[in-house]
């Protein structure tokens, strides 16, 4: 899943502890901003790594259960830096979508999470997490009784062909492409097998079954034992066949979780209130506590984590979504020991930030092993909330992923986690590529600006021209996104979708996947990568396939070195006094909205 705004999302365990040590981070206006550094670490992200579990009908039935201390009623507020890029389900593929989602929509399943940050597939819409069969290849699900949307309307099977079949269309550009493709073909031919519902045809029988109007079998034709898991993701939550309005459907959706919208000012705010179709008896994960949330937008890292430090007001009742604890206060909410109890959380994130290398444009191995040397790691996830925001990236795979070795370090991040300048410029020296001008996108947030003058300044200092290029935060993947974006160099974020490498290295690195909207936004296409993915996919030993993704991913860095890892992601949130429920997740790697209440 793409990273969206000023920093991280998906992630491990959750605690937060207090004390007294050393962090130094930046933009502190001349002050050192010393705290104790009890930030998470690395084998705090081991935990990610275990496999989900799958849960049964039991586990799937709904009420969820009660939140310790919870009490109904109010208004939450929450601060958010920027506008949402997409509200249609089927365009989702970033962090702060996700929260949104696990408000207003629902899917075919979704994950419960313990207090220990344990994962497991239950159903959602479905009674349970799936029925397999035929060696992995046939997956059955049966739809919850009494199931509607926010408009009364009932749910039934041709609602969830319909949102699968949508997932086709052509202006479906931005959301995930995993059951697109194991349904009709690797890489963009699935879009060659079916071009979507709008002209009236479905997908066979042989590929997606609706015998009844309960019943949704899919057909594989190889075994495909995570599709439960995949099925959680916010991209293939239900659409209902009849309120779809295709194109404008991204600006006006139809609820079907406890949530909906009722009203919303793109770029400025927008109001949830209760969803009285939502029928909590059919749901064994989300809660209903609050009587709404005010969205406020326009907020950066810096005014969220002030305002909800000073504990004035309405910010009593205001929350993150995925805000992070600014570098610059870093200090005083780690200096404030009640805060810090009661009104934080923490937890390491699966998302490694990474400079992409268009390789349609910088075309030069050399000098893409020069930049990726000279890049200033620490300097750059200090600028992200220091200690607490992340640590120097030594490699594609985060921590969080199976396969994970932190011994591999192919631009020398252990050492000069800060910047190698005099080995980048050496290659510099040796391609002749002193002068020569790239351009730099980046976003229009306080953070990327920041991190825009400290990677051109390294850069500057091995010789490079560096044209900076500010674009716009809320449409940044899809703007870096297109495959004719004009740009040299771009960071993104990019973290698994569950434990797997399977999620991480074809959907950034598969050269058939390239398309407007694509995940691999270096655009590369090598031919032992490409055929690489598609053998190691074919792999049913969960250990080999481990080892292979690891070992493809060391080829991708050392031969091609189409992205250079900068940092991993940590998450450091505060929150109002009167805000209840608060709890890392695992699974969105922020706050777990599904659990807030109001204390009072």
């Amino acid at each position: 899943m793409r990273l969206f705004r000023n920093r991280t999302a998906t992630a491990a365990i959750v605690a937060v502890a207090t004390g007294a040590l050393t962090l130094t981070a930046c933009g502190g206006g001349g002050s050192d901003n010393s705290a104790k550094d009890n930030s998470k670490q690395k084998d705090d992200a081991k935990s990610q790594s275990k496999p989900v579990q799958i849960g049964d009908v039991k586990a799937s039935t709904g009420p969820a259960p009660d939140v310790a201390g919870a009490t109904a009623g109010g208004t939450a507020i929450v601060y958010q830096e920027a506008d949402f890029s997409h509200l249609d389900p089927g365009q989702i593929y970033v962090s702060d979508g996700k929260l949104l989602s696990r408000l207003i929509y629902r899917g075919l399943t979704q994950y419960s999470e313990d207090d220990k940050g344990n994962l497991t597939v239950v159903g959602d819409l479905a009674t349970d997490a799936g029925k397999v069969s035929d060696g992995g290849k046939t997956w059955t699900y049966t739809l919850k009784d009494d199931l509607k949307d926010e408009n009364g309307k009932a749910i039934d099977s041709a609602d969830i062909r319909h949102t699968i079949e949508r997932m086709y269309s052509s202006y479906i550009t931005d959301g995930p492409t995993y059951l697109q493709q194991w349904l009709s073909g690797a890489g963009t031919t699935y879009r060659k097998a079916y071009s979507g519902p709008d002209k009236g045809k479905h997908l066979p029988d042989d590929v997606l079954e609706t015998p009844d109007d309960k019943t949704v079998v899919f057909h594989f034709k190889d075994a495909q034992p995570d599709l439960p898991q995949m099925l959680t993701m916010p991209g293939y939550s239900v659409v209902p066949e009849e309120s779809d309005t295709k194109e404008k459907y991204d600006s006006d959706p139809v609820a079907t979780g406890p949530y909906k919208i009722a009203e919303f000012k793109p770029g400025k705010s927008m109001k949830l209130v209760k969803n009285d179709q939502w029928d909590a008896k059919s749901d064994s994960v989300r809660h209903q506590y609050v009587d709404g949330f005010d969205i406020e937008m326009n907020h950066d890292d810096e005014d969220q984590t002030k305002t909800l430090l000073a504990d004035q007001g309405e910010a009593k009742n205001a929350m993150m979504f995925t805000g992070q604890v600014a570098t610059t206060q870093l200090q005083a909410v780690v200096g404030d020991k009640d805060a810090m109890d009661n009104r934080t959380i923490q937890g390491y994130a699966p998302y490694v930030w990474q400079l992409n290398f268009n390789l349609d444009r910088v075309k030069d191995k050399k000098l893409r092993d020069a930049i990726s040397l000279a890049l200033p790691a620490t300097s750059v996830f200090k600028a992200d909330g220091g200690a607490y925001g992340g640590e120097a990236a030594n490699s594609l795979m985060s921590p969080t992923t199976p396969g994970y070795d932190e011994s591999y370090d192919p631009f020398n991040r252990s050492k000069k986690p800060n910047g190698d300048i005099e080995a980048a410029k050496k290659l510099i020296e040796e391609g002749g590529f002193k002068g020569k001008k790239l351009v730099y996108a980046y976003g229009n947030t306080p953070v990327r600006q920041q991190q825009a003058v400290l990677i051109a300044d390294a850069l500057g200092k091995i010789g490079l021209d560096i044209q900076k290029k500010e674009i716009d935060s809320a449409t940044w993947y899809e703007q870096v996104g297109k495959v004719d974006n004009g740009y040299d160099l771009y960071m993104t974020g990019w973290g698994q979708d569950w434990p797997s490498a399977s999620t991480v290295i074809p959907p950034s690195y598969d050269g058939t996947q390239i398309q407007d909207g694509s995940a691999n936004y270096a655009h590369i296409n090598d031919d032992h990568v490409n055929s690489e993915i598609v053998r190691i996919q074919k792999i049913t030993d969960t250990e080999e396939a481990t080892k292979a993704w690891a070992e493809l991913n060391e080829y991708i860095s050392e031969k091609i070195n189409p992205a250079a890892p900068i940092y991993y992601t940590k998450v450091f949130q505060i929150f109002g006094s009167n805000v209840g429920g608060i709890r890392y997740s695992s699974d969105s790697s922020y706050v777990d909205v599904t659990r807030i209440f109001l204390k009072k």
